[in-house]
């Protein structure tokens, strides 16, 4: 693509700096390891703005030693001649003005990920220090910002050094920028490289032909990333472990003004949806209208292929949606201007118009994938597949109607089993879901009875990843979940009746519990969602010891905590080993893992979407030698005592 002009007057400034400091959940939401990341991708996102515009095809990030990260690109580099109102530099316009940069009009970037102006400015402000390296018309400049206190206590964040300063002549092209997340801020956390790489990957996937370089060099760990394939590479990624029908992802690619529509999708055995959105390599995991478009055109065409092909009879009712959904993998990639999220999280695409572009271009594109007859073998297994879910969707209906009727909290006989709590203020209300009619019994006695229910398992619940919905709902353990909470389940599921705010995993801190988690936690992901997504589901931790020394007692959360809790004990101190919740007495219960005031909860969400669901395949699929891998590559003990040390504090 041909060089187009881009000059410090298309900088648009809709307002100056704000005091970020004192706000910064309004710009990353938290100043956990969550937001201290969100400062490295504000930096990449540009980067890959001006790749996914043509500019640049390679993104290098460096971990340094002193803990700053570095990311450059080979793009066109920021703007370094004088802004024409504000008689700074480009680059100091654009590192210490909130909401400036040249992305509020379409004339230098048609489509944009980071649309607000925020990102590299709150990067700065955020930072002890920032250093910034452009590349530009055949010179390299540099400029340096700090931020510092004054004697009088007054803090000062993002503030140039010294002016833009050109250092000599260069042959490269781009941007290079170094920051220091501020510990004054963020604490001792550190970059994660795990964290990186997946981020890393799945722009990979989402811009084909982009070559992205992850390098620690606390370290030594490296990563590259590159796919030619793009999405269709990224589909075959999240299904190479489960058993396919199809032998390569279906793919296609449509443009209209504006607006571009890439669609890889392809069927394996299993029983569920799983469809994978992004608006300018943004993940919408709660979807919007571009998935409707999609969702709309899909159903359409397929039905209208199988009967128009007589795979359905006059008499037969058209297939639904959810039918021809069943065990699909799909990835929707659109990139488009004037994007509106729902929200600040930037996860539901809100943009009435890109459900009428994704329906036309997917009919249009489809069709035409149909009608070519080398095709119509996989067309066939696709909708022999939808026919089958059709008559699993049958069964499942009459299945959820006798769970509605005679499994709900109020009428079916769950006495000794669910212990409600008294207050109806759902608000309020927690459900402890309790591994074993012992440790049941205890929390039962335990609660604080006005706001805390308490489900005992009897056993280990039905892995829903093996099963389909109606064998999922034959499932005694599943049913009582599902009808203490009161939504329904699928498609049918209403929020609105969830009878209990929090869903806690209450399980013993051994295999056999870590089993029963992830049994529950993949029933939840399956077929309740949006439980997870909205923040409703929690893990409970309980102690693995008590030292205890006259009237001494400390609870131990982790091997690694027990030496420092002998240490204060002192000599001929006990130490109680819990095997599990039942050796617990109610009173202890209730102190060290039920109490609000002193219990530690683990909240369950889901960060990377694509990433959760390889996981869940990983885990709870029938691919035993790629669990075996993944247990050899990630299993660290050690790391994970320090997981719930970290928690615990």
């Amino acid at each position: 693509m041909a060089e187009k002009s881009y000059d410090s007057k298309d900088i648009v400034v809709l307002e100056g700096l704000d005091a970020v400091r004192l706000r910064p959940g309004m710009y990353i939401g938290t100043t956990g390891s969550k937001g201290m990341h969100h400062l490295l991708w504000e930096i990449v996102d540009n980067a890959i703005d001006e790749i996914s515009n043509g500019f640049g095809d390679t993104i290098t990030i460096t971990l340094n030693p002193d803990g700053s990260a570095t990311v450059e690109d080979n793009g066109r580099g920021i703007p370094v001649d004088e802004h024409p109102t504000l008689h700074k530099s480009g680059v100091e316009v654009v590192y210490t003005t909130l909401h400036a940069g040249g992305k509020f009009n379409n004339s230098n970037y048609k489509f944009s990920g980071g649309l607000h102006g925020v990102g590299a400015s709150v990067t700065n402000a955020l930072s002890k220090w920032c250093k910034v390296v452009v590349y530009k018309a055949g010179k390299e400049y540099e400029m340096n910002f700090h931020s510092y206190m004054d004697d009088n206590g007054k803090m000062y964040s993002g503030v140039p050094i010294a002016p833009l300063k050109c250092l000599g002549s260069t042959k490269k092209s781009g941007t290079r920028v170094t920051f220091l997340p501020d510990d004054a801020m963020f604490g001792n956390v550190q970059f994660s490289f795990e964290t990186i790489t997946k981020r890393a990957r799945e722009l990979a996937f989402l811009n084909k032909g982009l070559k992205i370089y992850i390098k620690n060099d606390v370290d030594g760990q490296e990563e590259y990333y590159h796919y030619e394939g793009g999405i269709a590479d990224f589909v075959s990624y999240l299904v190479e472990e489960k058993t396919k029908l199809i032998s390569k992802p279906i793919f296609f690619h449509a443009e209209d003004k504006n607006f571009d529509l890439e669609v890889a999708f392809t069927y394996t055995d299993s029983y569920t949806e799983n469809s994978f959105s992004f608006v300018n390599n943004i993940p919408t995991v709660e979807g919007g209208t571009h998935e409707t478009g999609f969702k709309s055109a899909f159903t359409k065409a397929m039905n209208d292929y199988a009967r128009s092909n007589n795979f359905l009879k006059d008499k037969e009712n058209n297939l639904l949606g959810e039918d021809f959904r069943e065990g699909i993998t799909v990835v929707l990639n659109i990139k488009m201007n004037d994007v509106q999220f729902e929200g600040q999280t930037k996860t539901k695409l809100g943009n009435p118009e890109a459900k009428t572009f994704v329906e036309n271009l997917t009919l249009i594109e489809l069709n035409k994938w149909l009608s070519d007859k080398k095709n119509a073998s996989i067309a066939e297994i696709i909708v022999n597949k939808a026919k089958g879910a059709a008559k699993v969707r049958e069964a499942a209906k009459k299945a959820k109607e006798l769970t509605r009727a005679k499994n709900s909290a109020e009428n079916f006989n769950l006495v000794g089993k669910l212990a409600s709590a008294s207050s109806r203020n759902s608000s309020m209300c927690e459900l402890l879901i309790v591994e074993g009619n012992s440790a049941g019994g205890s929390a039962k006695q335990g609660r604080d009875r006005r706001y805390q229910a308490v489900l005992p398992l009897r056993g280990k619940p039905l892995n829903a990843e093996k099963k389909r919905i109606d064998q999922v709902l034959a499932n005694e353990e599943i049913r009582m979940i599902i009808s203490a909470l009161n939504t329904g389940i699928g498609e049918d599921m209403d929020l609105s009746s969830l009878r209990y705010h929090k869903v806690i995993i209450l399980s013993d801190a051994d295999q056999d519990g870590a089993h029963i988690r992830s049994i529950l936690l993949t029933f939840f992901y399956r077929y309740m969602r949006p439980l997870i997504t909205d923040g409703h589901i929690y893990i409970g931790l309980p102690p693995l010891y008590k030292v205890a020394k006259k009237d001494f007692v400390e609870y131990v959360y982790s091997d690694l905590e027990l030496p420092d809790a002998i240490a204060r004990a002192g000599k001929n101190y006990t130490l109680q080993r819990y095997k599990g919740l039942g050796e617990m007495n109610p009173e202890q219960l209730w102190e060290t893992t039920m109490d609000p005031e002193k219990r530690t909860l683990i909240k369950v969400s889901i960060e990377d979407a694509a990433e959760a669901e390889k996981m869940v395949t990983t885990w709870m699929g029938d691919d035993i030698e790629a669990r075996k891998a993944y247990i050899n590559t990630h299993a660290n003990f050690d790391k994970e005592d320090e997981f719930y040390k970290n928690y615990k504090k």
